[in-house]
């Protein structure tokens, strides 16, 4: 069987009130994949709402968090205030926050360890950009990001890996199944080799990059490939049909 399959939406900032609540009147009344996990991560202003709203089988995220229970930290959001809303889940090391507000793979990882800690489950992103992969550094990237990480936790019990090249976000380019898989099973062998086999049977490594319903399901019958992170697919009806690929 492997791991069950995980499809997350991220929705980034994008919704107001009245388009959140009609996207997941739609999502509660489609019939998705049973065996597939869902969560959706709006913006934070929106997660109070849409935990409310969406199903109870459908899991809520955040999209950020940072590494303290409160304090003099304006503008930030904390574990313990998702939960307090009843939010399972959080987004960590996407490339935006790496490449646009320059979060170093170190505050990443005390970001997972601490969410952990506090019983947030994790999206850990990881991935290269385009001039990485083209100077062949792509294995190099994912191992640094990956080891940031592993120096900070122990138990992956609750996190999901979400590998996501750079070059493939927001940009309609796609890498193609062969690739992805590649990528993904040199995660899992990491993994295997550097914290524990079972480790790399049970962790989820799902792929995110110009996901969406014309290549989804290629890349879902990758072995490795454990399900998706969805960016701009996410707003959109042909979500339902990612969650479903393996149908």
């Amino acid at each position: 069987m492997g791991p069950r399959f995980f499809v997350g939406g991220n929705f980034k900032m994008n919704g107001t009130q009245a388009f959140l609540k009609n996207l997941i009147d739609s999502l509660n009344s489609s019939q998705l994949d049973r065996d597939a996990e869902v969560v959706i991560a709006p913006p934070s202003l929106y997660l109070d709402q849409c935990r409310k709203q969406a199903n109870k089988e459908i899991g809520v995220a955040a999209q950020n968090a940072f590494n303290a229970s409160s304090g003099a930290f304006t503008g930030e959001i904390s574990p313990e205030q998702l939960k307090d809303l009843g939010i399972e889940w959080v987004i960590l090391g996407h490339s935006e926050r790496r490449e646009i507000f320059k979060e170093s793979d170190e505050l990443i990882a005390l970001k997972v360890a601490f969410a952990l800690k506090t019983g947030i489950k994790v999206i850990a992103c990881i991935g290269e950009k385009l001039e990485e992969r083209e100077s062949g550094k792509t294995f190099e990237v994912v191992t640094r990001q990956l080891q940031a990480i592993a120096k900070q936790i122990n138990d992956w019990t609750n996190v999901v890996i979400a590998y996501e090249p750079v070059w493939a976000i927001g940009t309609g380019k796609v890498a193609t199944p062969k690739q992805a898989q590649e990528i993904h099973e040199y995660i899992r062998k990491w993994l295997k080799e550097n914290v524990s086999e079972a480790t790399a049977e049970n962790t989820r490594i799902i792929y995110g990059g110009s996901v969406n319903a014309s290549n989804a399901t290629e890349l879902a019958k990758q072995h490795d490939i454990n399900g998706f992170l969805v960016g701009g697919a996410s707003l959109k009806p042909e979500f339902v049909n990612i969650v479903n690929a393996r149908i």
